[in-house]
């Protein structure tokens, strides 16, 4: 039997980083996709210790052709696709009445478009692998808040895509899902509390502290927490996920 093969973005550092790593151990083959370069060799080194074969790519998802090279990529290595992964996406975290429209446009263009196109430009190695692709969300989708209206809004985009996508791939026998992490610590975090911190009359490890009691969490999720989510719903036993937005938040959103 052939390798099975990953896609996994936004693989040099936090969740799609700990994702790349973890599904090293369940495919034969990890392709790493990231802006950052010299992280991403950091990763590949990491998933060729595991014992199975990694190719960086550092390509921004942002450019409309950088999807198709991906996939162009992946095929002249491994000849095959089994799963793709969209976890790239940084997108501004700032509020609703002072977002510019440069900042909206650049919101959606890495988290929403960029996985869109990848996810379109390997539909038919998914196809012929009967593979699965996961969407990269979160959990302000579903509780959207004034100072992460562009946060939400994509997220909420992303629910929405991956559900219409699901509705093609159970014609076309593609599992498709989205996953909505919720406040998981990353460097992308912390960077948010440096500047919650002094607004807030707080040190950063006081904010930092005093967050999980304030939305009513235990612990902070990590990037690992996140990525046996995905490891699980690309698994056997998750092979009947289909269409489903799956939080994992500890707890935050106190809504049904």
């Amino acid at each position: 039997m052939a390798q099975r093969i990953a896609i996994v973005t936004g693989a040099s550092r936090g969740i799609g980083r700990a994702t790349a790593i973890r599904l090293a151990k369940d495919y034969g083959g990890v392709v790493a996709i990231a802006r950052s370069e010299d992280l991403l060799g950091q990763t590949a080194e990491v998933i060729r210790a595991t014992g199975a074969e990694a190719l960086p790519l550092g390509l921004d998802l942002r450019e409309p052709s950088a999807a198709k090279a991906a996939v162009e990529h992946t095929l002249k290595k491994f000849g095959r696709i089994d799963a793709v992964v969209n976890i790239a996406g940084a997108v501004p975290q700032v509020d609703v009445l002072e977002m510019t429209d440069e900042q909206w446009d650049d919101g959606f263009a890495l988290k929403l478009h960029g996985a869109r196109r990848l996810a379109v430009n390997a539909w038919e190695s998914l196809k012929a692998t009967s593979g699965s692709v996961i969407f990269t969300s979160g959990n302000s989708a579903q509780a959207p808040k004034s100072g992460f209206a562009a946060v939400a809004t994509v997220n909420a985009a992303i629910v929405a895509m991956a559900k219409a996508f699901a509705d093609r791939g159970g014609l076309d026998g593609v599992q498709v899902n989205s996953v909505l992490p919720g406040p998981v610590m990353t460097d992308r975090r912390r960077s948010y509390m440096e500047k919650y911190a002094p607004a807030h009359g707080m040190t950063v490890e006081e904010a930092l502290e005093k967050f999980p009691a304030k939305v009513g969490i235990t612990r902070y999720g990590t990037p690992e927490d996140i990525a046996e989510l995905i490891a699980f719903v690309l698994s056997p036993q998750g092979g009947w996920f289909m269409g489903a937005a799956l939080r994992m938040d500890g707890g935050e959103v106190k809504g049904v």
